[in-house]
C-alpha cells in the first residue's frame, strides 16, 4: 500500500506540474497575442527595428544551412525512391515523389527542426541570460513590458521568416531531385518538370506553409517560455535551452501528425 501511495503521489505531482506549465505557457501565448494585436495598436509598442534584426538572425543567417540540407534531402529522396521504382520501370515518378514529399511534409518539418536547433535555442538562451542577470527585472522596474519588448519581436520574426525558409527549402529540395533525375537517372528535363508540376497541388503547398506558421509559433513561444522560466545561474540557462529544443521538436512532430491526420488521412 505504501508503494502504491508513493507511486500515486509521484504521478499526481508530475501531472500537477505538467498542467501548471501548460497554464503558464497558455498565459504567455495569450499575452504575446495581445501585445502583437490590441496592445500594439493601443500603445504602439511593436519594435519593428528589433523585429527586422531578428528576421535577419532567424531567416537570412539560417539560409545557407537550410538550403544545403534541403538540397541534400532532395537528392536522398530521389536516390531512395529511384532504387525502388526502377524495379517497376517507373523511374520517372521520382519527380512526383520528391515534389509531393517535400511540399507536404519534409520541407516544413526539416526547416522547423533546423530553426529550432539554431534560433529556438538562441531565444531561450538570450532570454534566460537576461533573466538570471536581472535585466528583465530592470525592464519591469522601468515600466517596460518584457513580453512586448522581447517576445513579440522574436515571435513576429519567426512567423515571417519560417514560411519563407520553407519555400526556399521546397524549391532547393526539388532542385536536388531534378539534378539527380536528369544527370543520373536519365529522365528528360521536360518530363521531370512536367511530372513535378502535375503532382504538386495548391493544397500541398498551402498545407506545408500552414504547418510552418504553426511550427513558428511553437518554436518562438517555447523558446521564450523556457528562457523566461530559467531558475539558477548558467547551469539553469543550459538546462532551459536544452528543454526548449527537445520540447519544440516534440510539439512540432505532434502538430505535424495532427495536420496529416486532418488533411491527408484515408481513415
Amino acid at each position: 500500500m505504501r508503494a502504491l501511495r508513493e507511486t500515486a503521489g509521484a504521478f499526481g505531482r508530475a501531472a500537477g506540474q505538467f498542467f501548471a506549465q501548460v497554464a503558464r505557457l497558455a498565459g504567455l501565448a495569450r499575452r504575446t497575442l495581445y501585445w502583437t494585436t490590441i496592445g500594439a495598436i493601443r500603445y504602439e509598442r511593436v519594435r519593428w527595428g528589433d523585429t527586422f534584426v531578428q528576421m535577419v538572425r532567424i531567416g537570412v543567417n539560417s539560409l545557407p544551412i537550410v538550403s544545403l540540407i534541403a538540397f541534400l534531402v532532395g537528392l536522398i529522396i530521389a536516390m531512395q525512391s529511384a532504387y525502388q521504382l526502377d524495379r517497376f520501370g517507373a523511374v520517372v515518378y521520382v519527380a512526383d515523389l520528391v515534389g509531393v514529399s517535400l511540399t507536404r511534409e519534409l520541407g516544413p518539418l526539416i526547416t522547423a527542426i533546423i530553426i529550432t536547433g539554431r534560433s529556438g535555442s538562441a531565444i531561450a538562451a538570450e532570454l534566460g541570460t537576461m533573466k538570471v542577470s536581472e535585466e528583465i527585472d530592470a525592464l519591469q522596474t522601468m515600466a517596460i513590458n518584457p513580453i512586448a519588448f522581447l517576445v513579440v519581436p522574436r515571435t513576429l520574426a519567426m512567423l515571417i521568416m519560417l514560411p519563407c525558409l520553407t519555400i526556399v527549402a521546397n524549391f532547393l529540395g526539388i532542385l536536388g531531385g531534378l539534378l539527380l533525375g536528369v544527370t543520373q537517372l536519365g529522365i528528360p528535363l521536360s518530363a521531370y518538370v512536367k511530372h513535378t508540376a502535375e503532382a504538386i497541388l495548391f493544397k500541398d503547398i498551402m498545407t506545408g506553409l500552414s504547418k510552418s506558421v504553426i511550427f513558428a509559433l511553437i518554436i518562438a513561444l517555447i523558446g521564450a517560455y523556457q528562457g523566461l522560466d530559467v531558475k539558477g545561474g548558467a547551469e539553469g540557462v543550459g538546462k532551459s535551452t536544452t528543454r526548449s529544443v527537445v520540447t519544440s521538436i516534440f510539439l512540432i512532430i505532434l502538430a505535424d501528425v495532427l495536420f496529416t491526420a486532418i488533411f491527408f488521412s484515408t481513415f
